[in-house]
């Protein structure tokens, strides 16, 4: 399962849009955005909800199963 990081990536790499519109529409700089891509950066759990939320994504948390 892909983490929460690689998720947002894939939904920005999907979504078709250049990372200008998304800074302009999200305020997080295009420079955060490309570090982010490349793999060279991370973001807060605040960023990458409203990266997802403006792509029409929801972030939902639930509790792992007990392992036996």
């Amino acid at each position: 399962m892909a983490g929460l990081l690689e998720q947002v990536r894939e939904a920005l790499e999907s979504s078709g849009q250049s990372r200008y519109a998304v800074s302009k529409a999200t305020g997080i700089g295009q420079s955060q955005l490309a570090k982010v891509m490349a793999g060279k950066a991370g973001l807060s759990i605040e960023a990458a909800e409203l990266l997802l939320d403006y792509l029409g994504y929801k972030v939902q948390v639930k509790k792992k199963r007990k392992e036996m």
